[in-house]
C-alpha cells in the first residue's frame, strides 16, 4: 500500500504537486541485481588492463575478477537454480524470471570470460615477458628445461597423484569444488580397449612451477623468471601414471558447486557443531558450472555433463589455462619495480604517546580513523590497553571476519586471563570465513571468554568493541564502532571509517545492542544508533522523506557499496521528482537506473575502483541548509542487510568530525576521475577519464589520500557541500 509520503511530489514551495503519480514500481526502472553484480566485476577486470597500475597489480585485478566469479557462482548463482529446481517464478523488482535470469548471466559471463582469456594472452603475457616474467608453454621449453621438470615431477608431484578409473567397476569419482583436474582417455594395447579416467591436480601443488630454480645455471639471471602451469608438466608425464598404456588424449576441466549453505538454526541443537557439519557438506554441493579447454571434443564433454549434471548453460569452453586465480602466486613475486609502491600509515596525533593514555584522550575528544591512511594499530591498541588497564571491567565485541592470527582476538583472551568480562559474538555464518571463526571462537571460548553466535535468523554485521571502565566520577564506557571488520590485513587494503568515543549516549546504545545481541532483549530504540533490523530502515526512509519535503534545496549523498532495496530506491526516486539532488558513490552492485526522464535525472551514479577496495558507508543530508546530517555505519542498502543482519549505522555530531568527512571524504570522491565510473540508465558504466578534457592528469581519490593524507590539506571550490 502507497503511503501519503510515495504518493506525493513536492514542489519549490513545498506545495503538492499536481503532476499525475508515476508508477514507480515498474520492472523498467530497476537494474537486475545479478547483472550489476557482472557489472561490477565487469569493472575489476578492466583494471588488469589499466595501464595507470604496476603490472603485477594488474594480473592481481584478474585474479580478484576469477576469485569473484568463482564465488557469484558458488553462491548467487546456485541460488536461482535452485529456485528453477523447486519452481519457483517470482521475479525481483526488475521483472526477469530464475530462468531469464541464469540466460543472461550466461550471455554475459561468456563474453567476460572471453575478453579476460584475450586480455591474458594478448597483453597481460606479453608485458609480463617483456619485464622478465614469462609464462611459458610445456611445449616451447628446452629439452634440458623438460627433463628437469620430469625430475621434479617424479619427486615432487608424482606421490601426490591418484587417477581415478571410471568403468562399470569403478563408479564415476567425486569432483570436488573448484578443483582441476584432467580428463584422460587411454587405450589398452594388449586388447584395444578404451578407458577413461580423471585425475586430480592436488591444490597443495604450485600452480605455476618455476622453470629458472631448476637450472642452477640461470640463478645468475634474477631479473628473469620462468614459469609453466603445472598441469602441463602433468600431462607431460602422464605415462608414469598408466604404465603399458597408451595416452590418447587428455584436457583440463574445473567444476564449480552451490555453497550456498541451508541453516535451520530454529532446528540447531548446537549451532557450532551445525555449521562444522555444513562445511563437511558443503564440498558435495551440485555442480552449477563446468569449465572446459575448448579444445575438448563433444564426446568427452558430453560424458562430464551427464555424469556432473549440467546443461548446456552451465559448460564454460576456455581458451586458455582454467582459473586464473591462481594469479596471486605472480602477485607474490618480489618484484617491486612492478607493484604499488609502499605506503605508511598515519598514527592520529591525538593517540600519538603513551598507549595507556588512551582513555584520557578519548573523554576529551572523539578520535576519527580513515583505514588503510590512517594506522589501524590505534583500534588494536584500544582493546589491547582495556586487556590490562586495572579499572576496566568489562569488554564486549562483535567479531565478523578476522583474519589468520588477529591480534584483537588474542587481546580478548588476555583480558579474560586478566579477569576481566569478555563477551564476544562471533558470527558463525560469515560467508568463506566459517572455518577460520569457528577456530577462532572455540580458542576464545577455551580461554574462558563468553562466546555467543548472534540471533536465530540474523547475520550480525555490525562492527562495534564496548569497553567498561570503572572512574572516579563513576562508570564510563567506551566505544568504537566501524564500517569495516577487526581485521588487520584488510585494514590495509579496504577502506573504512573507524570512530572512537566516550560519549554518553552512544555507550548506553551500545550497552542495549549488546543485551539485544546476547539476551532476551526486543529493544525498539536507541538514543542515536540506527540499527538493523529494528529501525534502520524507516531511520533511512524518513531521512529521504525529510529531505525530499525540500525540494532543489534538498541534497543527499550516499557512500555505499551496495544500493538494491526497492523500497529505499523507490524513495530516492520521489526525491530526485521533487527536485533534490542525489549523488550516489556506490562500489558495486546498483538496482537503481539513473537519469530517466520524470524519474531519476536528479540522480547520479558514480563507482570508484583503485588500488584500495572502497568499502565507507557514508549517509550525507544537506536537510535544506539547516544542521546537516551525517551518519557513518556497516550497512549496505539490500534488503539482506535491513531486514537480515544486526548493522549499525550512527551519527557524527562533533563539527570538526562531521566537516573532515565532507570535506576529506565525499568531497575527495566526487572529483575522482581517474578511477571513477558513471552509471547509465541503461546499465552500463562508463569510464569518467575517457571523459576527461584538458592536459591535466584526471584527479585519483586514493592518490589524494596517500600523497595528501599527513598535511590534510582540505579541498576547495569543487562544488563544495555546503555546511
Amino acid at each position: 500500500m502507497t503511503t501519503p509520503v510515495e504518493a506525493t511530489l513536492v514542489n519549490d514551495n513545498g506545495q503538492a504537486d499536481a503532476k499525475p503519480e508515476i508508477d514507480l514500481t515498474n520492472p523498467s526502472y530497476y537494474i537486475n541485481r545479478e547483472l550489476s553484480t557482472i557489472q561490477f566485476n565487469r569493472r575489476v577486470l578492466m583494471e588488469s588492463f589499466n595501464r595507470d597500475h604496476p603490472l603485477l597489480e594488474r594480473v592481481k585485478f584478474m585474479a580478484i575478477f576469477s576469485n569473484n566469479m568463482d564465488e557469484f557462482f558458488m553462491v548467487r548463482v546456485a541460488g536461482i537454480k535452485q529456485q528453477v529446481m523447486v519452481g519457483i517464478t517470482d521475479s525481483p523488482p526488475d521483472g526477469l524470471s530464475p530462468r531469464e535470469q541464469l540466460v543472461a548471466i550466461h550471455r554475459q559471463f561468456t563474453s567476460l570470460l572471453e575478453q579476460k582469456m584475450r586480455g591474458w594472452k594478448e597483453q597481460l603475457m606479453p608485458e609480463l615477458a617483456e619485464n622478465g616474467i614469462h609464462v611459458l608453454a610445456y611445449d616451447d621449453l628446452k629439452s634440458r628445461h623438460k627433463k628437469k621438470l620430469a625430475d621434479y615431477f617424479e619427486r615432487e608431484i608424482f606421490p601426490v597423484l591418484t587417477p581415478l578409473a571410471f568403468d562399470p567397476g569403478h563408479p564415476f569419482p567425486h569432483i570436488s569444488n573448484l578443483s582441476l583436474n584432467l580428463a584422460v582417455f587411454i587405450k589398452d594395447p594388449a586388447d584395444g580397449s578404451s578407458h577413461f579416467a580423471r585425475v586430480k591436480v592436488p591444490s597443495t601443488l604450485p600452480r605455476l612451477v618455476a622453470v629458472n630454480p631448476l637450472d642452477p645455471d640461470e640463478l645468475v639471471l634474477p631479473t628473469v623468471q620462468k614459469f609453466v602451469w603445472v598441469e602441463e608438466v602433468i600431462i607431460a608425464n602422464l605415462d608414469r601414471l598408466f604404465p603399458g598404456m597408451e595416452i590418447v588424449t587428455t584436457y583440463p576441466f574445473r567444476v564449480t558447486r552451490s555453497t550456498d549453505m541451508e541453516l535451520q538454526e530454529d532446528e540447531a541443537d548446537d549451532l557450532l557443531s551445525t555449521m562444522e557439519e555444513n562445511l563437511r557438506q558443503r564440498h558435495f554441493g551440485f555442480v552449477v558450472r563446468l569449465e572446459v579447454d575448448d579444445r575438448m571434443p563433444d564426446w568427452i564433454r558430453e560424458i562430464l555433463a551427464s555424469n556432473l549434471r549440467v546443461v548446456s548453460h552451465d559448460m564454460y569452453p576456455v581458451d586458455g589455462p582454467l582459473g586464473l586465480d591462481s594469479l596471486f602466486e605472480l602477485h607474490k613475486l618480489d618484484w617491486p619495480s612492478l607493484k604499488d609502491a609502499p605506503y605508511t600509515a598515519v598514527y592520529p596525533s591525538p593517540l600519538i604517546g603513551d598507549p595507556s593514555r588512551i582513555f584520557d584522550t578519548l573523554r576529551r575528544q572523539d578520535i576519527l580513523l580513515h583505514h588503510p591512511y590512517d594506522s589501524f594499530s590505534p583500534v588494536i591498541q584500544f582493546v589491547e590497553q582495556a586487556a590490562i588497564d586495572p579499572d576496566v571491567l568489562a569488554i564486549k565485541q562483535t567479531l565478523y571476519r578476522v583474519g589468520p592470527n588477529p591480534p584483537i582476538v588474542h587481546a580478548l583472551m588476555r583480558a579474560r586471563e586478566n579477569g576481566k568480562q569478555v563477551t564476544v559474538l562471533v558470527e558463525l555464518k560469515a560467508r568463506f570465513d566459517e572455518e577460520s571463526n569457528i577456530e577462532w571462537a572455540r580458542a576464545l571460548e577455551n580461554a574462558g571468554v563468553h562466546v555467543v553466535y548472534g540471533l536465530l535468523g540474523l547475520k550480525t554485521h555490525a562492527k562495534i568493541c564496548l569497553v567498561v571502565r570503572r572512574e572516579r566520577e563513576g562508570i564510563r564506557r567506551y566505544v568504537h564502532v566501524s564500517t569495516g571488520n577487526y581485521n588487520s590485513i584488510t585494514a590495509r587494503v579496504y577502506t573504512d571509517l573507524g570512530f572512537m568515543t566516550a560519549d554518553e549516549e552512544i555507550g548506553a546504545d551500545a550497552t542495549e545492542l549488546f543485551n539485544f545481541l546476547t539476551g532476551y532483549s526486543r529493544q525498539k530504540s536507541y538514543r542515536k544508533f540506527w540499527v538493523a533490523p529494528v529501525t534502520l530502515r524507516d531511520q533511512i526512509l524518513q531521512h529521504i522523506a525529510d529531505e525530499t519535503t525540500h525540494g532543489r534545496a534538498g541534497h543527499i549523498i550516499m557512500k555505499i557499496n551496495h544500493l538494491v532495496d526497492p523500497r529505499v530506491i523507490r524513495a530516492l526516486y520521489r526525491a530526485s521528482q521533487a527536485g533534490v539532488k542525489v549523488e550516489l558513490m556506490i562500489r558495486g552492485i546498483c538496482s537503481l537506473r539513473p537519469g530517466l526522464t520524470g524519474v531519476s535525472e536528479n540522480i547520479t551514479v558514480n563507482a570508484t575502483i583503485g588500488r584500495f577496495l572502497e568499502h565507507t558507508r557514508v549517509y550525507y543530508f544537506h536537510n535544506g541548509g539547516k544542521k546537516t546530517r551525517l551518519f557513518v555505519g556497516s550497512a549496505d542498502l539490500m534488503p539482506r542487510n535491513l531486514d537480515r543482519r544486526v548493522e549499525v549505522v550512527f551519527p557524527i555530531e562533533d563539527p570538526e568530525i562531521r566537516q573532515e568527512i565532507i570535506e576529506n571524504v565525499l568531497n575527495i570522491y566526487r572529483q575522482d576521475v581517474q578511477n571513477g565510473y558513471a552509471l547509465l540508465s541503461n546499465g552500463d558504466y562508463v569510464r569518467r577519464a575517457d571523459q576527461h578534457e584538458g592536459d591535466a592528469e584526471p584527479f585519483s581519490a586514493q592518490k589524494w589520500y596517500l600523497n595528501n593524507r599527513q598535511t590534510f590539506i582540505h579541498t576547495a571550490g569543487f562544488g563544495q557541500i555546503k555546511q
